[in-house]
């Protein structure tokens, strides 16, 4: 089975930062609404827990991506199984404002008046959504979505972080 992990890293105010593996390999950070509590629909974070991945072939994202992607483009990648939430996809985006309640990725990241933002976001996709595809056609492909390692995040107000990003993930 393959596996693919969400590991959450940092929070903003509206945001959640995180790096995501693949076999055990980092491919490229994450970017998800604020983990909170009590589900606030398109403004929180998938909950943490383990989750099939599949191909989505209908709707109106994946006849967008069909278009972007005329040759790659596969069906989405939807992280199926969440309790209370439905057509969480994996996407192209770079800010809080573009998730929707989905995940999206980014080659790298900055913390912009106290919330992360992706940056490269398609590129990242592109090498994600690759990795992913062939591992689809193999065998099943589970999500880990993990607060593990991640001291700051919190369930409502968040705490602004005191360091400045270098663009690279380092706080200086």
């Amino acid at each position: 089975m393959g596996k693919m992990l969400v590991k959450r890293i940092r929070q903003g105010n509206n945001s959640t930062l995180s790096e995501i593996y693949v076999d055990n390999m980092l491919i490229c950070y994450g970017l998800e609404d604020a983990v909170r509590e009590l589900k606030i629909k398109s403004e929180t974070a998938i909950p943490a827990g383990h989750y099939p991945l599949i191909l989505n072939t209908y709707g109106a994202m994946n006849a967008r991506y069909k278009r972007k992607f005329p040759v790659l483009h596969q069906g989405m990648i939807e992280i199926k199984e969440i309790p209370n939430y439905s057509y969480v996809y994996i996407h192209i985006g770079n800010n809080f404002g573009d998730t929707a309640g989905c995940l999206l990725v980014g080659e790298s990241w900055e913390l912009i008046e106290g919330d992360y933002e992706l940056r490269r976001s398609k590129k990242a996709y592109l090498t994600l959504y690759q990795k992913l595809i062939r591992l689809m056609a193999k065998e099943q492909v589970l999500i880990a979505i993990s607060n593990e390692g991640a001291s700051n995040l919190v369930t409502s107000k968040i705490a602004k972080s005191d360091g400045v990003t270098n663009g690279i993930g380092l706080t200086i």
